[in-house]
């Protein structure tokens, strides 16, 4: 199926950020601010982002999903190998799962937004 310059922007967008999640990810703990606040937070925006990009892209909601956990699951374990970092961290993960879950549901809203003013039923 063809993507729509809309889906090709959005998979731009969402390389883009996957790019920020690793750079920030796999950093080495000394070059990063010290203190980040709420840092479970930090993670489910990280990971709502990436969900609703890839949903945004064409990805089907559990495809969008399951991709946003396995590259959690990936960027943590690699986290090991980073000077100072500690990873393989389930609490992060589930941070992440469920950031990713509302991402999920961010971008079919946004989905079924876009379908509704394109089509003009927002005068209903």
């Amino acid at each position: 199926m063809r993507k729509s310059v809309w889906q090709k922007g959005c998979a731009l967008a969402t390389l883009i950020w996957i790019a920020g999640i690793a750079w920030g990810s796999l950093s080495p703990a000394a070059e990063l601010p010290q203190h980040l606040p709420w840092d479970k937070f930090n993670h489910f925006v990280a990971y709502a982002g990436l969900a609703a990009g890839l949903r945004l892209t064409g990805c089907r909601w559990a495809t969008a999903w399951m991709a946003a956990v396995a590259f959690s699951i990936a960027i943590e374990y690699l986290q090991l190998w980073a000077p100072g970092r500690h990873g393989g961290d389930w609490n992060d993960i589930l941070a992440n799962a469920l950031g990713a879950a509302c991402g999920c549901g961010l971008g079919q809203l946004i989905l079924w937004l876009n379908i509704r003013f394109a089509t003009g039923e927002r005068h209903r």
